[in-house]
């Protein structure tokens, strides 16, 4: 998977969660596709814009991860910024709490992802289990 967008920063501005995309790259072009997948072997979730014939991929990097678990605990689907352009990225938590659930102790995503996943996502991930 070729990776044309990666999330570089994430921040809270309120009750939103920002992520944000270097500058200095071009405008990742489409629409939200309300559809997430995984990268294993980058250890990075992808959100999927829509294009005409295919998709551009937004790489949200471990790095990251923190933010996305802060997503999860909001209910609320965040932003991307790319300079001071601002756009939802609707179906977001409905994706990610299906990837992170499904990934709970599934290893055909490898083992060291994983377990990454599982370490950084606990305790949402103790709070389906209940």
């Amino acid at each position: 998977m070729r990776i044309q967008n990666r999330v570089i920063k994430g921040q809270e501005n309120g009750n939103d969660i920002l992520f944000l995309l270097d500058a200095e790259v071009d405008r990742p072009t489409g629409t939200p596709a309300k559809k997430m997948i995984t990268d294993s072997e980058e250890h990075a979730f992808v959100y999927l814009m829509d294009e005409d014939e295919g998709y551009t991929y937004i790489h949200f990097p471990k790095d990251i991860w923190p933010y996305m678990a802060k997503v999860l605990q909001t209910g609320s689907d965040p932003y991307l910024m790319w300079n001071e352009e601002k756009l939802h990225l609707p179906g977001f938590v409905e994706e990610l709490t299906m990837l992170v659930y499904n990934i709970e102790g599934n290893d055909n995503y490898g083992e060291a992802f994983t377990t990454a996943v599982e370490q950084e996502f606990e305790a949402f991930l103790q709070n389906i289990n209940l």
